[in-house]
């Protein structure tokens, strides 16, 4: 379902062209920090449908050391991605986490799982249909059992979800690794996967549900290392212009901004906090005179609020951890989300691609080196 619903959407952009290799690997093997290869690893199985997603999404937390994407949970021995997306395998999509228990608990790692996914939803997961898309927790002892148990419990009691949790809690008996091209496929086709992503719904349900508390605050990869300076040291840093639209929501005039004609390749960043904000593959020709996107880069660090002001109704964008004014939303971009984001150039700072690493940006110089 997940491939025929990327394959149909990107056809209607022109963007299909890099085809996918059907061949399995037996084994996948992904990049260990040295420090993590003398500590005592453990390891806990997820899933929560599509896995490319469900892996992004642990990958981001400290403790994490290694994430692999995969099939459990069905009869079948080595399964192919073709005979699990078939849904005649009995397996699900999920993936492995490796983790430093010394930095990251089993606990936490439950609190990331619940926060990323509906697990409401026993039939599948946002626009991917069938048990092979099921949420559900595989624990590897009767520890996890317990712990994925009350954790489940304490999420029922919460009354965060009108309806009951579905997610199974089942004992993990074998895992397959997923075919290499599904492997940190975020980072390899970013910008398909970014693509399905929005498209799949999930984000948006997560907003809906989690809000500024999508998770949690204690292991927040996004947004650790971003906050806004105090009053001084924003009167220092900032220009009389980047004040006045960061601070007090001000206008830059059109056509006569940093950014509005900017081609270059690169990310922008909150200019008060630094927290990546959006693209270059996803800027645009508005016509307006400001830069424009038809997405945000992390759709986490966007807040929208209803606007009234100059007796109408718009949505106002800011950053989430600088709270920095940005600009306005409208629904009428280009595809594929048919969405403009009308960003004040005096609110961001331009990092070119050949600058990612240096800056501290370098999990996004992937964007720059896949097929547009």
């Amino acid at each position: 379902m997940k491939t025929i619903f990327l394959i149909l959407m990107l056809g209607l952009i022109g963007v299909i062209g890099a085809g996918f290799k059907i061949a399995k690997s037996p084994q996948t093997e992904k990049s260990m920090p040295m420090d993590a290869k003398n500590s005592v690893l453990r390891e806990a199985t997820f899933a929560g449908g599509c896995f490319w997603c469900v892996e992004s999404d642990f990958e981001k937390f400290d403790g994490v050391v290694e994430v692999m994407s995969g099939y459990t949970g069905g009869q079948t021995e080595n399964p192919t991605y073709r005979e699990v997306s078939a849904g005649g395998t009995g397996h699900a999509e999920a993936v492995q986490v490796r983790y430093d228990p010394q930095k990251i608990t089993y606990k936490e790692l439950l609190d990331i799982f619940w926060r990323h996914v509906d697990p409401t939803d026993p039939d599948g997961q946002f626009v991917d249909r069938g048990s092979q898309y099921r949420p559900a927790i595989f624990y590897h002892d009767e520890e996890q059992r317990r712990l994925a148990e009350a954790s489940r419990k304490e999420l029922e009691e919460s009354g965060r979800f009108a309806k009951p949790i579905a997610t199974e809690i089942v004992k993990f008996e074998k895992f397959y690794p997923a075919e290499d091209y599904h492997q940190d496929y975020y980072k390899k086709s970013a910008l398909r996967y970014k693509f399905y992503r929005y498209n799949s719904g999930r984000d948006q349900f997560l907003r809906k549900v989690w809000g500024d508390v999508a998770e949690p605050a204690a292991k927040r990869a996004a947004g650790a290392r971003y906050s806004k300076p105090n009053a001084e040291e924003l009167r220092r840093k900032l220009t009389p212009l980047q004040y006045r639209v960061t601070q007090q929501d001000a206008t830059e005039p059109p056509f006569n901004n940093e950014f509005w004609n900017n081609k270059k390749e690169g990310i922008y960043v909150d200019i008060v906090s630094g927290e990546p904000l959006f693209s270059s593959r996803d800027k645009f020709e508005s016509g307006t005179g400001w830069p424009s996107f038809t997405q945000p880069l992390e759709p986490a660090n966007i807040v929208e609020h209803e606007d009234r002001s100059f007796f109408m109704t718009r949505t106002e964008v800011r950053s989430k951890h600088g709270d920095s004014h940005l600009g306005h939303l409208f629904p009428d971009g280009p595809p594929p989300t048919g969405l403009r984001y009308c960003i004040n150039s005096a609110s961001l700072r331009f990092i070119p691609k050949e600058q990612l690493e240096k800056e501290g940006y370098g999990d996004y110089a992937p964007l720059f080196t896949s097929p547009q």
